[in-house]
């Protein structure tokens, strides 16, 4: 049985990472009627940003199947964006959380 590559876990994982910065954007849009303006949208949409972009190349490294061709980097390059958006969106939730932003 053929190992499966990390990319197909990223493109599935951030896939539903942006799911989520989506309804996070829709709830905050709700809230904001009750707590006034904020801009925690529009750091939600750009976390979903970096998983579109990691989901990309996690596509693109799936489609290009020679490592020697660079789907290696592409995966590795996805990892990274894939990381970085967990962490943006830890970050906007905490800050969130306690009323930074």
């Amino acid at each position: 049985m053929p190992q499966e590559r990390l990319a197909h876990h990223i493109l599935t994982n951030s896939a539903t990472m942006i799911g989520v910065c989506v309804t996070a954007v829709g709830l905050v849009k709700i809230a904001e009627s009750h707590i006034g303006p904020s801009q925690v949208d529009i750091y939600f949409s750009l976390t979903a940003l970096v998983f579109v972009g990691s989901a990309l190349l996690a596509y693109l490294a799936i489609r290009v199947p020679d490592p020697e061709r660079g789907s290696t980097v592409l995966e590795r390059m996805a990892d990274f964006l894939f990381i970085i958006g967990l962490l943006g969106l830890i970050l906007v939730a905490m800050l969130f959380a306690y009323e930074v932003i």
